[in-house]
């Protein structure tokens, strides 16, 4: 059993495998300090007894060990299979280069030759147990957010939504077959194509967003293909586009129906292709991406009025993945309520620890037109404005307090709650919040609904009662 690192150990531990005595003291004498050890061995048993007892960092291996009769090659390859995370640098004598290509594909970090530098040496080491640093925060950090983000704690327990992550686990099967993901506003796309790409055989490849909406149309184009040195005045320097950039992983275009229709065409070339060419550029870059889309909109209506490519669509919907809406699988919302309310206790320093009774039956009783985007800046904003340490009915807004009757909810009724008396201001404002999501968000429509000058009902949505916030204006 290997010896664990214990607080306040030295950092670094090194081990030299060589059957030279001499090469052996030499390299105790140069590497030790007060924050590396160094240990010694004469083979590879000798070598495999200590990494399998103590946490050795990295391995410096003579290639040529005579003493044992072994060639440090196979004492590599045995401890890249059973030490895969320790750093290995190899020592050589020779330096043939047909060795030095063996011992690289085999996973050493450097391939040096005798005789050493010492200087050299330790730069090397120091880049080598750095370049393993990195690469174990990264691990952990991957291990973390897999861990703070698995599926079944951020969508629920609902019937639809374990349907849900069934078929996002098949669809993530294939590394190349496009995804297009249909589901209203706010209903957690991207985090579903993130989850795809997680569960796919190119999950150790990049992950790459694109909002089609949020980049005006004649950007588009250099920022998914990129382009060269002069290929427009401001063109500086050559610029690598998203699909060169998300290569051997996959790239997520949300909100597709937004791609104008020349870009749609030249998107089309890629998927059947696999290549494009970049802007003032004549040769083709070949990538291998695995395409994911997302779009709120009914697409097939999309092209039937003529704003959508009919073969892009098809080319897009080879695996059709539909996110339910959180009024369709309410069982989840007390789930998401709760996991974000932890979310925002760490992140704002707040300790809210929970929900009333009550709380919970109106979040759940409420219609969500945003869905689960709506809910996550709920509660933060309740995490923040909580003046107890539990969140209750009272700093709930009232529009999830009184919510339209389930019976006159066409009529846009509105009931009042038999525990307390509303006042005025909430009255107006669950007025408000329901003509707004009864207009699709449309401020103008909005206002025209309810009698009053769009400014007015700006001014009234930036009001602190109205719980106003000048991102929405």
């Amino acid at each position: 059993m290997r010896e664990e690192k214990a607080p306040g150990e030295m950092e670094h531990r090194i081990l030299v495998v060589d059957d030279e005595e001499s090469i052996r003291v030499s390299l105790i004498e140069a590497l030790s300090d007060e924050a590396t050890s160094v240990q010694t061995a004469i083979g590879g048993a000798d070598a495999m007894r200590i990494l399998s007892t103590e946490m050795i960092d990295l391995v410096l291996l003579d290639q040529m060990l005579r003493e044992t009769a072994e060639d440090g090659i196979e004492v590599l390859r045995e401890i890249r299979r059973r030490f895969p995370d320790v750093v290995t640098i190899m020592m050589t004598a020779y330096g043939r280069i047909d060795s030095a290509v063996e011992a690289t594909k085999l996973g050493c970090f450097q391939y040096i030759t005798k005789p050493l530098d010492v200087t050299q040496l330790k730069l090397l080491i120091t880049s080598a147990l750095t370049n393993s640093h990195l690469k174990r925060e990264v691990a952990l950090l991957r291990e973390r957010q897999a861990r703070d983000h698995a599926p079944e704690d951020l969508f629920g327990p609902s019937q639809k939504t374990r349907e849900l992550l069934d078929h996002v686990r098949r669809a993530a099967a294939s590394p190349t077959s496009t995804v297009l993901i249909h589901g209203e506003t706010g209903v957690g796309k991207e985090l579903i194509a993130r989850q795809i790409h997680a569960g796919s055989p190119v999950a150790g490849g990049p992950f790459v967003d694109f909002n089609c909406s949020a980049v005006p149309e004649s950007l588009i184009e250099s920022e998914l293909f990129g382009y060269e040195k002069g290929a427009f005045t401001d063109a500086k320097a050559n610029k690598r586009g998203l699909f060169e950039i998300a290569d051997r992983g996959s790239l997520f275009l949300d909100e597709i129906a937004e791609m104008p229709l020349s870009m749609q065409a030249k998107l089309l070339r890629v998927l059947e292709q696999k290549s494009f060419r970049k802007l003032g550029s004549t040769a083709d870059v070949r990538v291998q991406v695995r395409l994911i889309a997302a779009t709120n909109r009914d697409l097939f209506r999309e092209v039937e009025e003529g704003r959508f490519r009919e073969d892009l669509y098809y080319r897009l919907d080879v695996i059709p993945v539909h996110v339910p809406a959180l009024r369709d699988r309410r069982e989840d919302i007390p789930v998401l309520a709760r996991h974000f309310l932890e979310r925002f206790n760490r992140e704002l320093g707040r300790n809210v620890r929970g929900f009333s009774e009550r709380a919970i039956e109106l979040l759940c009783s409420y219609h969500w037109p945003g869905n689960v985007r709506e809910l996550r800046n709920l509660i933060e904003r309740m995490v923040l404005m909580a003046s107890g340490d539990e969140i209750r009915p009272e700093d709930l807004p009232a529009q999830i307090v009184a919510p339209m009757a389930a019976g006159a909810r066409g009529r846009g009724a509105i009931v009042f709650p038999e525990d307390r008396l509303l006042t005025l201001d909430e009255v107006e404002r669950a007025a408000i919040e329901h003509t707004l999501t009864r207009a699709g968000g449309n401020k103008t429509r909005a206002a025209e609904l309810l009698g009053i000058s769009r400014q007015t009902l700006r001014t009234k949505l930036k009001e602190p009662e109205m719980g106003g916030d000048p991102a929405r204006d």
